[in-house]
């Protein structure tokens, strides 16, 4: 299926190829490090076949997926073909990698079911047909096939424990009051075994990932050593990595300030709060954001943080990008139906119509109140909404007049509830921002 949409500079393809794509990265923000021959390798413009895990723990991939999918689309477009490793098997054991405790595992049933919604989410990033068609695998196929003394036979004996032991990703659980289970310390042997796999069957010469996966991808790289040799110092593999994004609090990148994740799955997150998330990135975080989340040219990733200094209030590259990456996510009509909401949400005129209150009501925080609630007054109405928790702390922020209903602002906790837009619903505003949208049961 190929990539959708056609918004701004989105699939524009770069002229520069294989040889140019290190240094597409490195502009972009998305290079951590690569092993040695990869830019060598790369400069001979040959085909090569690159791939990038996921762990379907979820039945949606989310925002923080977004670093790796985009590194595939590079390769792509720069005319290598990517291998997507949906780690079918590997997911029922989970990834120490970046975490402070250990994965629940789960059942192959749930797994299958999470695969089939990533493929689906994939799709509208790369192209899976043609000559450099993205190809999707699972490795439950060839891991499960593994006897345990076959696995230590021809996979274990090749890593050491003291190799092992000095990865970060164990170090890191080492010292930690729960510890490494054997279950988890194994993680980095099955993903060798992936990279060897796909190496010898498929010809995959690169495995790229996020930097906290440096030390299982060298892993891979040292299984393919160990396998075939190296004659003549000849590189047969290469890993490449990409810098971990992270939030202000230090923690992995891909959660709201609530502490929610922003997934792909618009019945998870509604496209109009994922085109929000972006169109409220801080000015400070926008170009580096274009950079990865988008295709735009350099020269217009310029031009745009050029209006971002000039005129930061307009928002303008936040409008921009939110509604690329809105559009690539969840399609075009999505994208603008969801500027469209926001608008309304936003601005300064009242909302009256029944087909935005409708959308506002499914699209962010809102709540549903009866008609004697309504009959209670003002004060029932802002607790029923869940915006405020008890009648006082309700009654400080009427008092301080910092409530509105319809545009109204309520004068006092015995205010009555004004008349009903469309003849059920309510528009409360807290605050400058606080929006949320009642509807009337029944």
């Amino acid at each position: 299926m190929a990539l959708t949409g056609t918004t701004e500079g989105r699939d524009r393809q770069p002229s520069s190829g294989l040889p140019g794509l290190l240094d597409e990265l490195r502009w972009r923000g998305m290079v951590h490090q690569y092993s040695q021959g990869l830019e060598a390798r790369l400069a001979t413009g040959e085909p090569i076949r690159g791939y990038n895990g996921f762990d379907p723990t979820g039945p949606s991939l989310h925002i923080g997926s977004l670093v790796p999918i985009f590194g595939l689309i590079h390769l792509q477009r720069a005319g290598g073909i990517p291998v997507i490793l949906v780690g079918g098997g590997t997911a029922m054991i989970g990834d120490p990698s970046g975490r402070t405790s250990e994965r629940l595992l789960l059942s192959r049933p749930t797994v299958e079911e999470n695969i089939g919604g990533m493929q689906a989410q994939l799709t509208r990033f790369l192209d899976f047909e043609g000559t450099f068609g993205a190809e999707l695998v699972d490795n439950y196929e060839w891991l499960s096939s593994y006897s345990l003394l076959r696995f230590l036979r021809d996979i274990g004996k090749h890593l050491t424990v003291p190799y092992m032991l000095a990865k970060d990703s164990v170090q890191i659980r080492l010292e930690g009051d729960g510890g490494l289970s054997f279950t988890e310390f194994s993680y980095m042997l099955l993903q060798a075994a992936d990279f060897l796999h796909l190496y010898r069957t498929g010809h995959v010469e690169m495995q790229m990932g996020g930097a906290d996966q440096w030390g299982n991808i060298t892993a891979g790289l040292e299984l393919i050593r160990k396998e075939f040799g190296t004659p003549d110092g000849q590189d047969l593999a290469y890993g490449l990595s990409y810098p971990l994004l992270t939030n202000e609090s230090g923690t992995k990148y891909g959660k709201t300030a609530a502490g929610t994740s922003v997934w792909l799955d618009p019945n998870r997150t509604s496209p109009f709060a994922f085109y929000q998330y972006w169109l409220d990135a801080d000015d400070r975080d926008i170009g580096k954001y274009m950079r990865t989340f988008t295709l735009f040219p350099r020269e217009r990733v310029e031009e745009l943080e050029a209006e971002v200094a000039a005129r930061p209030e307009a928002r303008v590259a936040q409008r921009a990008m939110a509604y690329d990456i809105t559009a690539r996510v969840h399609g075009e009509d999505e994208a603008r139906k969801a500027v469209r909401i926001s608008e309304a949400a936003f601005s300064k005129e009242p909302i009256r119509d029944p087909e935005t209150l409708e959308q506002l009501f499914a699209a962010i925080d809102s709540f549903e109140f009866t008609s004697e609630d309504a009959a209670a007054g003002a004060l029932r109405i802002a607790v029923v909404s869940g915006q405020y928790t008890s009648n006082g702390e309700a009654r400080r922020a009427i008092a301080q007049g910092g409530l509105s209903l319809n545009d109204q602002r309520v004068a006092g906790p015995d205010a009555a509830v004004p008349e009903l837009l469309a003849g059920r619903y309510l528009v409360m505003r807290a605050g400058r921002k606080n929006l949320r949208i009642g509807r009337l049961k029944g």
